[in-house]
């Protein structure tokens, strides 16, 4: 697996993937009120934040073909994790959230980071070392819980 940056000509594929695999934390199925999260991950706000200077944005790629994305905001917010599910299993999503959380130490962060972690991934994110923040929000129509990873004595790198 290769995991390179981000660039402008991703947005449309990740812009794709996000809303492909939005029924697994969107309220309504269909996509009701969701309205705003949607213009939030169409191709130009994609775009707009792989551009962005508080952004930190890749693509992990297997086979010269995208797997997965990670964002991280202000090096301390992971922003997106989403791998395509032909993927998810394999590892992808873990060496994504290690790349960006060594970047992330690299630039300053002590080892504190927060999600909003969509209900199906809790798993994922408990496996990483994030712990709940609160309760689950309902916000625009999606549902999540904001957890957070604190530092500890051995967390320098995952």
């Amino acid at each position: 697996m290769k995991i390179r940056a981000a660039v402008a000509t991703d947005a449309k594929w990740i812009s794709d993937m996000i809303r492909s695999l939005s029924h697994f934390f969107l309220v309504s199925p269909e996509g009701k009120g969701a309205e705003a999260f949607f213009k939030s991950i169409n191709e130009e706000s994609v775009r707009r934040y792989i551009e962005a200077q508080n952004f930190a944005c890749y693509v992990a790629e297997i086979d010269e073909e995208a797997a997965g994305v990670v964002a991280i905001r202000d090096y301390k917010h992971l922003f997106h994790l989403f791998v395509l599910p032909k993927y998810q299993g394999r590892g992808v999503g873990r060496q994504l959230w290690a790349h960006v959380q060594r970047e992330a130490i690299e630039n300053g962060n002590k080892g504190q980071f927060t999600v909003n972690a969509s209900l199906n991934a809790i798993p994922v994110y408990l496996a990483f070392g994030f712990t709940a923040a609160g309760e689950v929000v309902e916000s625009h129509s999606v549902s999540f819980l904001p957890m957070r990873m604190l530092p500890t004595k051995d967390s320098d790198f995952v």
